[in-house]
């Protein structure tokens, strides 16, 4: 393990996160962990890394970043402004940064969280089974200033880049019936599917206000709900009848009613809908639910599949003797 990255500046809302820690509502901690799972697990897959390995994530803002030592690293999620020693840089893939370069990622151009991760893996302490930041649990805090953040040795090195190319998905937020869906009226369930929703400035980790201009979305039943558990992905109802649609940082108990779940498959197209965004929603059953299920080490080994060779041309590689162009394979030296 070395100290291999140091925060020069960092937005409001920049963390190191994980896929969080499972197994732990019966303490009153929910998972936590990164708030667009895809992303961030296309992040591991990029650099080869495994599902426990920690990133950084960063919303709306990112930072600057110098590296102490020469390292792959990628940028996934929300489309920043990024520059590495003033080129710009894609989402979607894997570079190389040599020792003493500096990494700019500015404001959000699309989608709100994006995600840093470096060969190896931010290795600072694992408190209570993860790394990641869990503001509510008062696990972590922020990363400011002048943080040493700690990378363990590169799995795979040699290791040319690679990118993504994975569409975002498109049409509705697919939402899953749940134990109190039947406290709504038939016509309370059609207008919530009919209803155009725009994302309120209001949101965070924990979940996103969802506004409209129909009415409330309510039911007697809620007058006698008792409180249990909820989950990332319920779409519960306030008093005053606002959807909230919960993220990865939600208490782990409440008493208001829940419409359903979001799918984790589309739970990302929440977390990264940008103030007044539009979102639409849809009922599926519980068939269509499980066809969409996908655990994280399939969709991680999927992905993996899915990388292409991201080439480069050597005109426009400023750290271009950085690399080691002899005794390696045409294609790889294309690659880089």
């Amino acid at each position: 393990m070395t100290a291999g990255l140091v925060v020069e500046r960092t937005g409001p809302a920049v963390s190191i996160q994980d896929l969080g820690r499972p197994g732990l509502l019966k303490s009153g901690l929910s998972r936590g962990g990164a708030a667009d799972r895809s992303a961030f697990i296309e992040g591991l897959a990029l650099l080869d890394l495994p599902l426990g390995t920690a990133g950084i994530e960063m919303a709306e803002l990112g930072g600057r970043f110098r590296f102490q030592v020469p390292v792959r690293f990628a940028l996934t999620g929300a489309a920043m402004k990024a520059t590495l020693d003033g080129e710009r840089l894609d989402v979607g893939t894997s570079r190389f940064a040599a020792a003493g370069a500096v990494l700019e990622v500015g404001a959000a151009e699309r989608g709100v969280y994006a995600y840093l991760h470096v060969a190896g893996g931010i290795a600072t302490p694992v408190v209570n089974g993860g790394r990641g930041y869990h503001g509510i649990g008062g696990l972590g805090r922020l990363l400011r200033a002048g943080d040493l953040l700690p990378v363990a040795p590169d799995p795979v090195p040699d290791s040319p880049p690679t990118r993504l190319e994975r569409q975002a998905g498109s049409g509705p937020v697919r939402v899953m019936p749940g134990p109190q869906t039947g406290l709504f009226d038939r016509d309370m369930l059609n207008s919530f599917e009919a209803a155009v929703f725009t994302r309120n400035p209001r949101a965070n980790r924990q979940g996103v206000r969802l506004d409209h201009d129909g009415a409330p979305f309510s039911t007697r039943a809620q007058l006698n709900q008792v409180s249990d558990f909820i989950a990332e992905g319920d779409v519960q109802m306030t008093g005053d009848g606002t959807p909230y649609a919960l993220l990865a940082e939600c208490q782990t108990i409440g008493g208001y009613p829940r419409m359903g779940t979001v799918l984790p498959a589309d739970l990302p197209k929440v977390a990264q809908a940008r103030a007044g965004e539009e979102l639409r929603f849809r009922f599926v059953t519980v068939d269509e639910a499980e066809a969409a299920w996908e655990s994280d080490e399939e969709f991680l080994a999927s992905l993996k599949l899915a990388r292409i060779p991201h080439i480069r041309d050597p005109q426009d590689i400023a750290d271009l003797l950085a690399y080691d162009l002899i005794g390696r394979p045409p294609e790889d030296v294309a690659g880089d």
